[in-house]
């Protein structure tokens, strides 16, 4: 198991381009199953989990052709169903939450898919439920496997149909997305996740001869195609990075530019940022954080405390909650971190507190946080990365620390980051993977 040795203390100076969107590459990978022809998709980020399922797709006979290190074509004209039911299948499945998006693509073109239960970070309990009810009002017919945790999935038509999605998942929205668009008739999915990434699924679903109207907003209209043809697509920046970045550059005093970032895309975590007093410019398609001695939390018109709280586009994602409350550290002020999403996520904060932090855990999803400003300087620590996202943030934390700190389990980080201690050292870090 790999770490990162941190040497904290020394700030940042250049320009750091972030990697493609690694939810957004999860969802289009999957959808160039619907077709037979040949897909080109380019920026796809060079990381553990977009890797794995290029792999397992390879294995279940997709042809796969790199390009270059970021671009790939997938041609997949048949599948090998004698290898979903073998045990390498069912281990590299389960421990790839993407794999669940594999479902709606092989239901919709072969008429049958096999699923394990899928992995992914511990970060609580993520429901599967929006997935399934949707295939199902589609016309899928599941069966669950107890002994062996496998969903067996067929279907007879998949026919078009209204649903309202109790939950505005993301990749229940894509499952049902590309399972409806060769469905017989209409479909129509009110509360529908309308993250950048859906929007991209559809823009490429789109180009390959889909038939979506209401792209952007939560209330998608699929007119059913009898096939899709081939197309070139490229993913978006990694807008988790961008904040993963911005984040950094406050906690470490740097100078720092990010480049083409696609600031239309990045929703509120700019100014979500800018509550917690970082200072953003907007030069372009870049953004530049001036290196900051200190910055301050803003407060409500009242002189309340300020909340931040993650909810569904164009709310603030909850993938970088666990960065600002980092960065919340060392501003001077207070500001309550309201996870609503997953149960598990700020558990991490007992290491911050270990750290030196000023943080009260007030139940699995509120933590309040008491920054000291510039009077306060975290301490190292020997740490492990418990998931993707609080293991960027347990990186930013050692590297604004005084001394140096390890970080084990970055196999974690590696799953969403790419070749990040290379990037970062050569903007003036100090990390050393052991």
């Amino acid at each position: 198991m790999a770490s990162f040795v941190i040497e904290g203390g020394r700030r940042l100076n250049g320009s750091i381009t972030p990697q493609g969107a690694k939810n957004e590459a999860l969802q289009v990978i999957c959808a160039t199953l619907l077709t037979p022809d040949e897909v080109t998709i380019n920026n796809i980020p060079d990381i553990a989990d977009v890797n794995n399922l290029i792999e397992l797709i390879s294995n279940m006979g997709v042809k796969v052709n790199r390009l270059s290190r970021h671009s790939c074509t997938f041609k997949a004209e048949s599948i090998n169903f004698d290898y979903l039911h073998t045990q390498e299948y069912r281990t590299k499945s389960s421990n790839l939450r993407g794999s669940i998006m594999l479902i709606g693509p092989i239901l919709a073109r072969f008429g049958k898919a096999l699923i394990p239960q899928p992995g992914g970070d511990k970060i609580g309990r993520r429901r599967l439920d929006t997935h399934f009810e949707g295939l199902v009002r589609l016309g899928a017919e599941f069966n669950y496997d107890a002994e062996n945790r496998l969903y067996n999935v067929s279907r007879q038509e998949l026919k078009g149909c209204y649903m309202l999605l109790d939950e505005a998942s993301v990749t229940g929205t894509a499952n049902i997305i590309m399972a409806a668009v060769t469905a017989t008739g209409t479909t129509t999915i009110y509360n529908a996740a309308c993250e950048p990434y859906i929007q991209q699924l559809c823009k490429m679903l789109c180009s390959m001869g889909a038939d979506i109207n209401g792209i952007g907003s939560n209330l998608l209209t699929i007119n059913g195609v009898k096939s899709l043809g081939g197309c070139t697509h490229t993913i978006l920046p990694d807008m988790i990075e961008v904040g993963s970045f911005i984040g950094m550059a406050a906690m470490t005093g740097s100078d720092l530019t990010i480049k083409n970032v696609s600031i239309k895309d990045l929703g509120m975590i700019p100014d979500s940022f800018r509550k917690l007093g970082i200072k953003l410019e907007v030069n372009g398609d870049d953004i530049h954080i001036p290196s900051q001695e200190r910055f301050k939390i803003e407060s409500y018109i009242d002189g309340s405390i300020m909340t931040i709280a993650d909810a569904p586009w164009p709310g603030l994602t909850p993938d970088l909650l666990s960065v600002m409350l980092v960065v919340a550290t060392k501003a001077k002020g207070s500001v309550l971190i309201h996870q609503k999403m997953f149960e598990s996520r700020l558990f991490f904060v007992d290491k911050l507190i270990d750290m030196g932090a000023k943080i009260i855990l007030c139940d699995p999803h509120r933590a309040t946080i008491i920054g000291m400003g510039d009077e306060f300087h975290l301490r190292a620590a020997t740490m492990s990365s418990p998931d993707i996202r609080a293991g960027i943030a347990l990186l930013i934390a050692a590297m604004s620390a005084e001394g140096v700190s390890t970080i084990h389990n970055i196999d974690q980080i590696d799953r969403g980051y790419e070749r990040i201690d290379e990037r970062l050292n050569a903007l003036g870090a100090k990390i050393k993977r052991v």
